[in-house]
Parts: C-alpha cells; structure tokens; sequence
C-alpha cells in the first residue's frame, strides 16, 4: 500500500530526527568524557586563579602594614625597629615595596654619613630593571650625588646628561650635579648655559629654579626671556634677568 504523501513526509522526518539521535549518542561517546573533564578543569583553573588573586592581595596587605610599622618606627626615631621590616621588604618580589624600602634603607645611611654604603643601595636600585625607569634614574642621581665628591667630573656628567634635557621630571637635580662638574672642569660655559636651561623649565622646583637663575647671572649669563626666579618681583631682578 502506498504511502500518502502527508504520510511519506512524517516518515521522513522520524528517519531524520532518528538519525539525529544517533549522531548525537556517538557524539557523546566519543567526546563526551572529554568535554567534562574540559569543564572541570577550566572551573578548577578558574578557582585557582581567584584563590592565587586572593593570597596575593592578602600579602600585599600584610606587605603595607609592614611598610607602615617601619615607618612608624622611624617616626619615633627608632631606627633600629625599622630595619627588620625594612630588610624584608627589601626582598620582596613586589617592585613598589621593594623599591620604597631599598630607598628608605639608602636613606639611612645617608643619616650615618655611610656615603659609600648609600650609594651602593642606590646603585641596586639605579641597576634593578624591573623597577620603573622614573625611580631607577632618581636612584641614580642620589647614587652620585653620594658619590660625587670621589667621583671623576667627566663621569658625572656622561652618568647624568641624559636627564638634562627640557622636559625631564629630573633636570632640575640631574643639571645642579653634572652644572658642578662642569665648574670642576673648569668649563663655566657649559655650567652657566646648563643652569640658564634650569631656569627656563618651568617644570622644575620653584627652589631649584631659583638657584639656576642665581647661578647663571653669576657667570655672565642672564636667565632666558621673560624668566625670573619664582616669586621674585621684576624689580627685585634686574640684574638677574631680562625683561
């Protein structure tokens, strides 16, 4: 007996959905241990990862508390107090910790008058690459700063002239320290016109900027154009400037 074609059309499509059953079942045989061992894994990578997140702020914490005692500690004048938390820090694997203590640590010395045991945590700090550029080159010039007196002017000035340029954050200390060592040499050109850039950013401390302007018009070089020391009356600078 024939089919009608309403029938044929029904009869398809349990052919059809019976062989979808089919396909799926072997889908799942084959593959469908591997995709729960997928999901189980990346749910435990998933909670490794928040446990990993959570023990690395939970130190961190503990990490700033300690930053604090020991700075509590130098508050009370306690030096001796802060150098346990300080040397622990100083190890840390954490840049920002690290770096404020070795900088503190330098710090202290520097209070001793340990110039030379300064200058070598300074230069740790200067060489450490993992610490952002800002702070390595601050470190570099404290480090030759504390050097400076046992220091080669010709070293000073190759150390250092990469920051005095305009618009460095650093041009103000770096340019007073390689400005010295150009008087050492005897080159008060090179100084007056490193002191004139000085007072010309006005990107630098009002203090140091007003050394600059002090400085150069004591060489013969007046401050650029329109540039006075900061907080000083044109009157009052006559001499020191051109107006």
């Amino acid at each position: 007996m024939a089919l009608t074609p309403q029938n044929n059309e029904a009869f398809l499509r349990e052919v059809d959905e019976e062989l979808r059953r089919d396909q799926a079942v072997a889908l799942w045989r084959r593959w469908g241990r591997v995709a729960i061992v997928a999901v189980v894994v990346a749910l435990a990578a998933f909670g490794a990862f928040l446990f990993y997140r959570h023990q690395q702020t939970v130190a961190a914490e503990k990490e700033g508390e300690k930053l604090q005692s020991a700075y509590d500690y130098l508050a009370a004048q306690d030096t001796a107090g802060a150098a346990k938390p300080l040397a622990e820090l100083a190890a840390s694997k954490r840049e920002g910790y690290r770096t404020l203590a070795a900088f503190t640590q330098a710090d202290l010395l520097l209070v001793k008058n340990d110039l030379k045991g300064a200058a070598q945590k300074f230069g740790t700090i200067a060489g450490d690459t993992a610490v952002a550029q800002p702070f390595r080159d601050l470190a570099l010039i404290r480090q030759t700063s504390a050097e400076f007196d046992t220091l080669a002017p010709a070293t000073v000035v190759t150390r250092l002239k990469s920051l005095v340029v305009p618009g460095n954050p650093w041009l103000g200390s770096a340019g007073e320290l390689v400005a010295a060592a150009y008087l050492k040499q005897g080159r008060r050109d090179l100084a007056a016109q490193t002191f004139a850039m000085i007072a010309r950013d006005e990107g630098v401390p009002p203090s140091l900027r007003q050394r600059a302007v002090q400085m150069s018009s004591a060489m013969g070089v007046d401050a650029p154009a329109g540039t006075r020391a900061p907080g000083a009356t044109n009157a009052g600078n006559k001499g020191v400037t051109k107006q």
